[in-house]
């Protein structure tokens, strides 16, 4: 028997290729994170937030800044798992991990992800809609990577508080999101320089038009400001700007 070449042996490990808008469709669903979405996700994120990697990066930096021992630290929204594996080797072993997700399939897959990396930290994985009531608890670290802006508007006021009253004095939250502009100009030209770093990642003007569509009832983003104020003014002390690129933007807060 041929040993597998190389090509081979690179094509089984690169993950699935995001093609779910390649091809027009006749109606476009609201957007989900179902089985599909689930498949190409790792996918999606590396060609559709800019800077991705640099920002887990920043994450593990500020998580491990933050975390306490016998703590706990909180990704919600998990997905399937990346800022999981981003932060375990620099956060001390004996802060657990819990994932939280709305996906069973998100969170199957950050399951087989975390197995296969060979993850032996203590840690949960639990599905939950964070339009819900959630119970915080002991966090020392709670991250909200591109979620927060999911989550319907009236519930958001609410996930921070409990988020706030969940975690320990001197505890941080993590907010990545995409932001509107108050400004209408600048808020085109932001949108505009995305769409344009999309093309570079090799979406076709179909793909961008045809996600656009599926999210505008989905994904809901507020003002910088409107984040930054519902932070200040439920629970946490300090909040400043850690990440800018255009209409992406992250903010750590302290209580």
């Amino acid at each position: 028997m041929n040993a597998p070449s190389r090509a081979d042996s690179k094509k089984t490990t690169e993950p699935p290729v995001d093609a779910i808008f390649k091809e027009k469709h006749g109606q476009i669903d609201d957007f989900d994170f179902g089985q599909r979405t689930a498949a190409v996700f790792d996918d999606m994120l590396d060609r559709s937030v800019p800077f991705y990697a640099e920002v887990q990066r920043m994450l593990g930096d500020l998580a491990t800044d933050f975390a306490t021992p016998g703590s706990n630290l909180y990704d919600l929204g998990c997905s399937t798992g990346t800022t999981f594996l981003q932060l375990d080797p620099s956060v001390a072993q004996d802060v657990t991990f819990v994932g939280i997700d709305s996906s069973q399939p998100m969170l199957d897959k950050a399951g087989e992800k975390l197995r296969k990396a060979g993850f032996t930290r203590a840690h949960e994985l639990v599905c939950a809609d964070l339009n819900s009531p959630i119970i915080i608890k002991n966090a020392s670290v709670v991250i909200l990577n591109l979620t927060l802006q999911f989550v319907r508007p009236l519930r958001r006021t609410a996930l921070i508080r409990s988020i706030a009253n969940g975690m320990n004095e001197g505890g941080c939250l993590l907010l990545i999101e995409k932001v509107l502009s108050p400004h209408t100009t600048l808020n085109r030209l932001f949108i505009k320089h995305y769409y344009e770093f999309k093309k570079r990642q090799g979406y076709s003007e179909l793909e961008i038009s045809q996600k656009r569509e599926a999210l505008e009832n989905v994904l809901i983003p507020y003002h910088a400001d409107e984040n930054r104020q519902m932070l200040t003014h439920n629970g946490f002390s300090a909040c400043d700007v850690f990440f800018r690129w255009y209409n992406f933007f992250g903010l750590v807060a302290i209580k």
